[in-house]
């Protein structure tokens, strides 16, 4: 490997931290006015993909614990977006549904999130779909690492 190789501005994990930082600071502007914080976007995200899912299912779908996801839904329930339920067959489960408010405000922040990244218009759908399915495999790779 040469020396310019091991040099910060090479290193793929810093390009990927900054555009980590850079996501999180789009997202955040984003979303302010929905009061809404990127990590509670994802949650929303996984919901309105699959509404109504226990606590084990969300965390796994998003790779989070329990004891890191478990806040985030206490804002989200406390600001009106989702509920969680004990079900009574049940109730060592939690059961974590969206409000009326979080499916009614899906069409509205989706629009408003394709259009601030379609202002970007410096990658095309392709380009997308290579980083993504990149990314994928370099998270997969990442993965037997650690």
């Amino acid at each position: 490997m040469a020396k310019q190789d091991m040099e910060l501005a090479n290193q793929l994990c810093f390009s990927i931290y900054n555009a980590n930082r850079l996501f999180a600071k789009f997202y955040q502007q984003t979303l302010d006015e929905y009061k809404l914080t990127y990590p509670q976007y994802l949650v929303l995200l996984a919901l309105w993909e699959k509404d109504q899912r226990n606590l084990h299912d969300l965390g796994k779908t998003l790779h989070l614990a329990s004891n890191t996801l478990t806040p985030l839904l206490r804002r989200l329930e406390n600001t009106g977006w989702i509920t969680r339920v004990h079900p009574l067959e049940d109730k060592r489960q939690l059961v974590v549904s969206l409000t009326e408010m979080g499916k009614k405000l899906k069409p509205q922040i989706e629009e408003k999130i394709a259009h601030c990244i379609k202002d970007v218009g410096e990658f095309s759908v392709e380009d997308y779909q290579k980083l993504l399915t990149d990314n994928q495999k370099l998270i997969k790779s990442l993965l037997k690492l650690v």
